[in-house]
C-alpha cells in the first residue's frame, strides 16, 4: 500500500502523456514532421486531391498511396531485418543439421552470425534464406515470424525489431487513411515474412501487402488437412521494375502517392509520376547518424543514388530525415 501514491503518480504521467499526444494529433495530424517544405507538400496535396470540386479532386477509391517498407517504414541497418531473420532461423535449425558444421555457407554463418553475411555473398544468402523460408506450411512460417517479432532485439537498440518503426510514417499513413486513402505496402521483402506483423504495427492489413514470393503448393498434409507449402523456388521479386508490376497485379490501380528511399523503389516512383493528374512521389533520404543513420551513395544496403537524382530533377518531395522530423521512433521522447 505504501507504493500506492506513486503508482497512481506514474499512471496520472502516462496518462497525460497519452492525452499531450491525442491533442497534438487533433491540432496536427503529422505532429512529428518539422514544419518546412516536406511537411507543406504532404498537406497541401493531401487538401488538393480531397477538395470536392477542385480542379486536382480524385474520388476515393483511386486515392492509392504505396509505400515501400525496409528503410522507408522502419530501419534496414545494419542488414535488413528480414536477412537478421533468415540468420536466427539458421541458427535454431542448426541442431538439426550437423552437416551445416562443415557445409557453406551455414558453416561460415554459424561461426560468424551476420558478420559473415558479406563473406558469404549473394549466392550463399539465397541459400540461407532457401532452407530458413520453405520445407513448411505458410501457418507454420507466420507463427514462426511472429515468434521471432517478439522475442529477437535489434543489436544497436535492444529492441524488437517492430519497435523501429518510424513514428513520423505512422502518422502520414494515419492521415492519409483518414482522408479516404487506402495504404499498401509495396517492398522486396517477403509477402509471407511481413503479412504476419503489419496490421498490428501500421495498421496496413494482410491483403494491402505486396512483397516478393516463392511458390507455395497445396498440400493435404499428414493429418488430412489441407495447407499451402512453401517450395524453395522464387515466384516473384517485387523490386526495382518488379514493383510497378506487382502493383498492377495485386492492386489494380495506379498510385496516386508513393513513398520509397532507395533506386530499389525508382520504377515505383516513375509509374506513379506517369498517371494523369495530381501526383506525390516522395523519397526518405537518411541523414541522421545520431538517431538512425546516414546514408545514400555508397551504401550496399539502401543505396540511394539514381532515384534521388531523378528526384532533385523531377520535383519530387525529399525528406531529410534529420531536419524534417522531430523524432524517429515512437518509443523517442519528444
Amino acid at each position: 500500500m505504501r507504493n500506492r501514491p506513486l503508482a497512481v503518480f506514474a499512471f496520472v504521467i502516462a496518462t497525460l502523456c497519452c492525452l499531450t499526444r491525442w491533442a497534438y494529433a487533433q491540432i496536427d495530424p503529422l505532429f512529428s514532421w518539422n514544419d518546412g517544405a516536406a511537411k507543406s507538400a504532404v498537406a497541401d496535396f493531401v487538401k488538393r486531391v480531397t477538395t470536392q470540386g477542385g480542379p486536382d479532386f480524385v474520388p476515393p477509391d483511386e486515392r492509392i498511396a504505396t509505400f515501400d517498407n525496409d528503410g522507408t517504414l522502419w530501419s534496414e541497418q545494419p542488414v535488413y531485418f528480414q536477412v537478421a531473420f533468415a540468420v536466427d532461423r539458421a541458427k535454431a535449425l542448426a541442431p538439426e543439421h550437423p552437416e551445416w558444421k562443415t557445409q557453406q555457407p551455414f558453416k561460415t554463418l554459424l561461426e560468424d552470425g551476420i558478420k559473415a553475411l558479406a563473406e558469404v555473398g549473394e549466392k550463399g544468402l539465397l541459400d540461407i534464406v532457401a532452407v530458413t523460408h520453405t520445407g513448411i506450411s505458410t501457418e507454420e512460417f507466420s507463427k514462426i515470424v511472429l515468434d521471432w517479432t517478439a522475442s529477437a532485439r535489434h543489436p544497436r537498440f535492444d529492441r524488437p525489431y517492430t519497435d523501429l518503426v518510424y513514428q513520423p510514417m505512422l502518422e502520414l499513413m494515419t492521415y492519409l487513411r483518414a482522408n479516404g486513402f487506402k495504404t499498401f505496402i509495396v517492398s522486396g521483402g517477403g509477402i509471407e515474412f511481413m503479412r504476419p506483423w503489419t496490421e498490428k504495427t501500421y495498421g496496413i492489413p494482410p491483403e494491402q501487402v505486396v512483397g516478393s514470393s516463392g511458390v507455395t503448393e497445396f498440400q493435404i498434409d499428414g493429418k488430412g488437412e489441407a495447407v499451402l507449402l512453401k517450395l524453395p523456388k522464387v515466384e516473384f521479386v517485387d523490386d526495382g521494375q518488379g514493383k510497378p508490376v506487382g502493383i498492377n497485379r495485386f492492386i489494380g490501380r495506379r498510385p496516386i502517392f508513393a513513398f520509397g528511399n532507395s533506386d530499389g523503389d525508382q520504377q515505383m516512383l516513375e509509374w506513379t509520376a506517369a498517371g494523369s493528374g495530381a501526383r506525390f512521389m516522395g523519397i526518405l533520404h537518411h541523414t541522421d547518424a545520431e538517431r538512425e543513420w546516414a546514408y545514400d551513395r555508397a551504401s550496399p544496403i539502401g543505396k540511394l543514388d539514381k532515384a534521388w537524382d531523378e528526384g532533385v530533377e523531377r520535383g519530387w518531395v525529399i525528406v531529410d530525415m534529420k531536419a524534417d522530423w522531430k523524432v524517429i521512433y515512437p518509443f523517442e521522447k519528444q
